[in-house]
Order: C-alpha cells, then structure tokens, then sequence
C-alpha cells in the first residue's frame, strides 16, 4: 500500500469537511473494495475518512411504510432486522446472500452502492424498489443514482448518509453466484408496488451495471406469476461476456432468476 492519512469522523459535517480539504481524499466505510485495491496498488488515496463511527449513519427505522437504513449499517444488520424481512422479505434475502460473513460484517449498505461494482447485489434491489438515496445534499431516486458500471450521480465529497425505501406488497430477489466471490453473475430483483406497478431489475449481467427489464416488468403487472415470464425475450446485445459466462448465457440466467424471484415474493 502507499503511504496515507487516516481521519476518523465524529459527524456527517466532518466528513464531508474532511473528505473536501484534498482532492485525493476517499470516503471509508466497510472497506470492502477500497481496501483490497489499495493493497494492490490499484488505489492510492491521499486520506481515508473513517465512516463507521458515525452513529447518525447507522440503523434501521421503519415508520408505517416507510423503511429507512442508515448508510452505515452493515449488510448483517439487515439481513438479521425483523423490521425489515416482515417489510420488506427480499431486502433481507438479498443482505444475507451477500459474500460471506465477514464481507456482510464489515461491508456496508452505502459503500456498496457508492461503489457500484456492476454484479453488486444492492443496486438490483434499490432500483426494484424505486429506493431513494439521500446523501448530505439532497435525495436522488435510484433510476437517476446509478449512472454506469463503478459510476454514480454523486458529486466529488458528496456522502450517502441514508437509503429510504416504501415497503412494495411483494419483493422476491434470485441470483445466480459466483462460487468463489458469491458476487452475481446474474441477479434479479422483482417488485409489486402498491399502486399495481412493477418493477424489475437485473445485477450481474449488464455491461454497463445495473438495469430495469422493461418487458418482464410488463409481463408481470398483467399477471404476477411466473409463468407470465415464458413469452418475454431477454436480449444479449448489452450483458456481459466473461470468463465466467457468455452473453447467451447470462440472457437465460435473467429469465431462469426472474422466474424465481417471483416465486420467492409468492
């Protein structure tokens, strides 16, 4: 690693105040991705802003149909939150399936989607729920948060302090894991919002990150089933093509993922 100053901040104020004083500063919170790529020399910060001391960003409310879930708080938390599996089932699925338990720990529900790595599992979720992202200076919705692959609408310094999402009347989230990383090669996030609407969005398989499936989401306002899926085709044009799967293959992966995170909102 190269050498670096390390900050610990005491408020959301500080770190922004931190984190703004150089322009080679780097937000820290879970330290899941920033680390291992310092440690590769992949990254070199001049400053690291310690987040996770920050008691304003960390917990979970939830206030009639409204869940909120500090940007520090550990993807355990909310794979374990009562609240939020009677809520919101798929969220907690979707928290206790990531990586192992030491990156669900450490690792944290705004360093996760600040980083956008494009077979994240949150990004799927966020944008299936219509999630709104609140950071120190202001509230973006989830379709306008995530830009592109490691890319955000969030400004140099701007900071994630929360996540607000409205409880959907059936979630259901299905990936397919990589089994050395368990990062998705596919996952998918299906939503039915209380207004009938649904949404579904698909991790792991775009090549430029996270995306909503149009089709799937009209097949199933129609008819939430799985079996609504069987007519919907599911273009390869723009997913991936790695070492792990081709382009055909995570397009049959979208489907098979929808089909059970479906069934697995009932």
């Amino acid at each position: 690693m190269y050498a670096t100053n390390y900050h610990r901040a005491s408020s959301v104020e500080d770190a922004v105040k931190l984190a703004t004083a150089n322009d080679e500063t780097k937000y820290l919170a879970g330290g899941q991705t920033l680390l291992p790529t310092m440690k590769q020399r992949l990254a070199a910060p001049s400053d690291l802003v310690d987040l996770r001391h920050i008691a304003s960003m960390k917990g979970i409310s939830v206030n009639g149909g409204t869940i909120r879930i500090g940007a520090a708080t550990p993807h355990a938390d909310v794979a374990n939150s009562k609240e939020v599996a009677s809520a919101c089932p798929g969220l907690a699925h979707l928290a206790a399936h990531i990586g192992d338990p030491h990156v669900r720990h450490m690792g944290t529900i705004g360093g996760s989607i600040a980083n956008n790595d494009p077979a994240a599992d949150y990004p799927a979720g966020l944008m299936a729920l219509n999630a709104t992202i609140v950071t120190n200076k202001r509230s973006i919705s989830a379709d306008d948060f995530f830009t592109g692959m490691f890319d955000t609408a969030l400004e140099d310094g701007e900071l994630v302090v929360a996540v607000e999402i409205t409880a959907p009347s059936k979630c259901g989230y299905a990936k397919f894991p990589n089994p050395a990383s368990r990062y998705a090669m596919t996952g998918v996030f299906v939503a039915k919002h209380g207004d009938g609407s649904v949404r579904v969005a698909v991790t792991g398989a775009g090549s430029d990150g996270v995306f909503r499936h149009e089709g799937m989401e009209q097949a199933l306002a129609s008819n939430f089933s799985a079996e609504a899926l069987d007519s919907v085709t599911v273009d390869d044009a723009d997913l991936m093509s790695d070492i792990h799967a081709s382009s055909a293959y995570r397009a049959n992966l979208v489907k098979v993922m929808a089909r059970r995170a479906v069934a697995a909102a009932g």
